[in-house]
């Protein structure tokens, strides 16, 4: 049997859907088709042109780097459909009609070949459906495959069988979005909306139908439903409009259509005042239109009771805040239940509605609970997912609450809970044994397949277990800023090292630790992972630094710079091989220390970047003198080496202007990685890969990085180069004096000092001149009021 592998794909539809899909295929590396009609004028693939052209402009971004675009080929189905049969897997991604995609599988299945896998992204129709005009022989290869919007950054994916999909091919394609797209997988029945849209979207009727029942306003129920339930900013209606009223009521007609015996049938209908603004144009954020709009600076509210706008002002009553802050769920839905105010009711009613509605569908649409709770955590951003947000209550007490709802009519629907759900000794759905399938009436275990071992602790439901390999730990040291431990049960050689405070700031504690632990890993085992829950840095302390600069200990906080750099030092001339293992945001320390590893393991979603300029320092830990010495090997690889200048420009300007990279692609661009570094797809494989890349360090020998030795640096001229620009952008109004400031600094780091340009100094020349460059910054009042204002407000102080 031959090595299951994606080579070249093909996405038919080149709509927003088609066209973002195929650039996350592109971002990883995998060369794609992007299909579409013939265009009736100019190029005959302009319509899949205008969409990569369209690609560029989206935010959030869905091309990791503009450099994927480069694997993206525009077709149309007129010229191109020959080409199907060289891809490994073709997404059907045209809009949301039965009828059309069917004409169009008809036109494409005698071209796609023989080992071809077929997949539509549709949200909700059926899949057998869809599956009824293709050829007997690629039904075994047909399947459905729903990735969220925007895909890139949805983790959920929904795989879809027909009776005919072969269990290798779904295994195969589980496996593979797993890895090599860092999808969360959950294989979903073929029924209307399948799990994620079939719950969300209910919930989502049920808040509309209960607003409009206790005459509540929609920024009210967003300030309500957002993040003080654990459910995203966007909550209710926002993302109502975020979504496109026009999806959001297309989700609903399918739910309408899938059958009337359905007990909440009644509620499948979009409301009037939705229907009124789809019919207006009105249809959300991509019409610039919806619930909300934005009029200059001020978001209004559409208000029913007005017919109009209104400045948005939504606000969750003090009694209800109240509520929300207990921690205890059980306590807080007793309280909710008991309040007679109206945000209480309508909170209590919507999850009341919820769990009903997911206990009494669980063992019609979901394999089990857990694919339940996942789907909707994957899919609409929710902390907890229904069912597990029952059992956190009290599974009991909730479900005699629901059924007394049910019995004197407050309840959505008059449907019994399933019997599964009134057992007496029931204390809920998830165990560390597995998850309550109610199609079977048993517990059932995760899914085995191999992909998941690489997941050391991967996201669990409530009262889920990690694997076994990840129970056993072993700590070697740590101290109140660091933990030295590692895993026997997957590699008791590679020693792994995470921060223990506060978004990982970088603190004394945290500097010290490093230090004990780089010196006793290489006495103690073969190699070092730096690893931990993201994010990874987000650079120093900067709460330390400003308490000691108010005492005016500036001697203490120099010691404390040199021994950050010593810190960075140790990671890139360890006797063992050092591995980053990096995760969302890496920044400032943080990305220094991730420079200095002996190699980086990246997740797709890694912002990286030296933002020191925010607070009005610049990078001393190390990060300014790598850029020169990269500089200047860079420049040594050409005919003329002491031309180090040109090398220089791109990390100025990412240190003058703090930039971030939106993804691991941008980072290594960026020179904050190498192009040998690793990315991975999925955030839970991280670890996993980080100890087999430093296993295979250790393996292979490793050798202690050479110090730099006489390294050419760009001097007084570079700095002068670097000041006119500045110069321009000060008299211009771009920047303040000091910007101006902080810029020079970068720029006399970056160029060795006041030194002649194409003179040779070493490591510590380069470490002392960022050092002193950091310090002269951080005794000006102007960068003082930067650092206070960013711990105060958490937003950077333009002065």
């Amino acid at each position: 049997m031959s090595k299951f592998n994606i080579k070249r794909a093909a996405v038919l539809g080149a709509g927003v859907m088609g066209a973002q899909i195929a650039a996350h295929l592109a971002n990883a590396g995998i060369p794609v088709l992007l299909y579409d009609l013939t265009a009736k004028e100019g190029d005959p693939s302009g319509i899949s042109l205008k969409a990569l052209a369209g690609l560029k402009k989206l935010e959030p971004a869905p091309l990791a780097s503009p450099a994927s675009l480069a694997y993206i080929t525009p077709v149309n189905y007129d010229q191109h459909l020959d080409q199907l049969s060289s891809c490994d897997l073709v997404i059907e991604a045209i809009a949301e009609r039965l009828d059309w995609k069917n004409d169009l599988y008809r036109r494409v299945a005698p071209h796609i070949g023989p080992q071809t896998i077929l997949a539509s992204n549709t949200s909700g129709l059926s899949i057998a459906s869809l599956a009824q005009v293709l050829p007997e022989a690629l039904r075994p290869r047909f399947c459905g495959v729903h990735f969220f919007n925007p895909p890139r950054y949805m983790k959920l994916v929904e795989l879809v069988a027909i009776p005919e999909t072969s269990p290798e091919v779904l295994d195969n394609l589980e496996s593979w979005l797993t890895t090599r797209m860092g999808k969360g997988v959950i294989r979903a029945l073929d029924t209307p909306n399948f799990i994620a849209n079939r719950v969300g979207v209910f919930s989502l009727l049920a808040a509309m139908h209960h607003t409009t029942r206790l005459g509540l306003g929609f920024d009210e129920v967003d300030a309500l439903t957002g993040p003080l339930i654990g459910r995203p900013k966007s909550a209710t209606y926002r993302t109502a409009d975020v979504v496109g009223l026009d999806t959001l009521a297309h989700v609903i007609n399918t739910l309408r259509d899938g059958g009337s015996d359905d007990p909440w049938h009644a509620y499948f209908q979009a409301p009037d005042w939705l229907q009124g603004l789809i019919e207006q144009g009105a249809l959300g954020q991509k019409s610039g239109r919806g619930v909300y709009r934005k009029v200059g600076r001020e978001i209004q509210v559409l208000d029913l009771a007005q017919g109009d706008y209104r400045p948005s002002a939504g606000k969750v009553a003090d009694e209800v805040a109240a509520i929300l802050k207990q921690r205890d769920p059980a306590e807080r839905l007793r309280a909710l239940r008991a309040s007679a105010h109206p945000q209480a009711r309508f909170l209590w009613a919507v999850l009341r509605d919820t769990f009903h509605y997911s206990a009494f569908h669980l063992g019609g649409i979901a394999a089990n609970a857990r694919d339940l709770d996942l789907a909707i955590r994957w899919g609409f951003g929710w902390a907890l997912g229904p069912l597990e947000t029952w059992q956190a209550a009290g599974w009991n007490e909730i479900a005699q609450a629901i059924e007394a709802d049910i019995a004197g009519g407050e309840s959505m629907s008059t449907a019994p809970l399933p019997q599964w759900a009134q057992e007496p000794g029931r204390r809920g759905v998830h165990t560390s044994e597995g998850s309550y399938s109610a199609r079977e009436h048993r517990i059932e275990a995760p899914s085995s397949l191999p992909v998941y071992r690489r997941q050391l602790f991967p996201e669990r439901v409530l009262g889920g277990q990690n694997p076994a390999a990840a129970q056993v730990q072993e700590t070697l040291w740590e101290n109140d800023g660091v933990r030295l431990w590692r895993l026997p049960e997957v590699d008791a050689g590679v020693a792994i090292l995470s921060f223990k405070s506060k978004m990982h700031t970088i603190g004394d504690e945290v500097l010290e630790g490093v230090l004990q632990a780089v010196a006793l890993a290489e006495q103690t085992s073969d190699a070092l992972v730096l690893w931990h829950e993201p994010p990874f840095a987000v650079g120093a302390n900067l709460k330390q630094v400003a308490e000691a600069a108010a005492a005016g200990e500036f001697e203490r906080l120099e010691q404390t710079v040199a021994k950050f750099q010593q810190a960075s030092l140790s990671l890139h001339y360890a006797q063992v091989p050092t591995v980053a293992a990096v995760q969302g945001m890496a920044l400032g320390g943080g990305c220094e220390f991730t420079m200095h590893a002996t190699a980086r393991v990246f997740a797709l979603e890694s912002y990286v970047g030296l933002v020191e300029a925010g607070v009005g320092l610049i990078p001393a830990g190390g990060g300014s003198k790598a850029f020169a010495v990269r500089a200047a090997w860079l420049a040594a690889q050409t005919e003329t080496p002491a031309e180090v200048f040109p090398y220089l420009q791109p990390a100025f300007r990412n240190i003058a202007m703090g930039q971030v990279s939106k993804s691991a692609l941008q980072a290594i661009e960026a020179g904050f990685g190498v192009p040998t570094d690793t990315v991975i797809f999925h955030p839970d494989e991280l670890l996993w890969t980080a100890l087999r890349r430093a296993r295979a360090l250790a393996e292979i020998g490793h050798r202690v990085p050479a110090r730099p030795g006489q390294v050419i640096v760009a001097g007084r001229s570079g700095i002068a180069n670097f000041d006119m620009q500045l110069v321009n952008m000060l008299e211009g109004g771009m920047i303040s004096p000091h910007d101006y400031k902080v810029a020079h600094s970068a720029a006399v780091a970056l160029c060795g000092g006041d030194v002649d340009t194409g003179v040779k100094v070493d490591e510590d020349w380069l470490l002392a001149v960022e050092r002193r460059e950091f310090m002269a910054l951080l005794r000006t009042p102007e960068t003082l009021a930067r650092i206070r204002h960013t711990l105060e407000t958490g937003k950077p102080l333009r002065n």
